[in-house]
């Protein structure tokens, strides 16, 4: 029987492989900036041989600091809206794209505890962007997801997971979203 750890590992590897596969065929390159995850879209994607092709960069932009230096956020979108909300995220699918020769662009930042939550920003608050290059950026899709679990490793699971997704080349459609909740496993 696979451990937890084994089981979450073997479902990013086969979206992963999915998005790769999906958007090699649709000859497009992907990046990413990730906060809150820390790096795992990425490693997901780069664990897979031959992923360079389609992989073009990952920003793991943890600070305020790094948002601004790596990816252009402004000082103003960080200081009226925070790290972690809409504005932020969005900013952060534009910088990546400015900053890549990436085709399409995810951004990932929350608050994926024990701590550092708030009533306004609770733990398990993740937020997420998606950019095509040469979409109008008011059509940018952004989300609010409220992952429903305390536990860091599995928002920070739940938030790879639906990162990775937001790659495939079927979400071309989404436009900005409504907030949801989702679990967390």
């Amino acid at each position: 029987m696979l451990s937890v750890e084994e089981t979450r590992l073997a479902a990013r590897h086969q979206l992963a492989t999915n998005v790769l596969a999906n958007n090699r065929a649709a000859g497009r390159r992907v990046a990413v900036a990730e906060s809150c995850t820390g790096g795992m879209v990425s490693a997901a994607i780069t664990d897979i041989a031959g992923s360079s092709d389609v992989f073009s960069a990952g920003f793991i932009t943890y600070s305020g600091h790094a948002k601004q230096s790596q990816l252009d956020v402004s000082s103003e979108i960080l200081e009226t809206f925070g790290e972690v909300s809409l504005a932020t995220a969005w900013a952060m699918a534009a910088g990546v794209l400015a900053n890549s020769d990436a085709d399409v662009a995810v951004a990932i930042t929350g608050i994926a505890g024990p701590g550092g939550g708030s009533e306004k920003k609770p733990v398990g608050q993740v937020v997420f962007a998606r950019a095509l290059r040469g979409q109008d950026p008011d059509d940018y899709f952004t989300q609010r997801i409220q992952f429903d679990s305390k536990d860091r490793a599995a928002i920070r699971h739940a938030a790879t997971l639906f990162a990775l997704d937001l790659f495939q080349p079927e979400r071309d459609a989404l436009r900005p979203s409504e907030d949801a909740a989702l679990p967390a496993e």
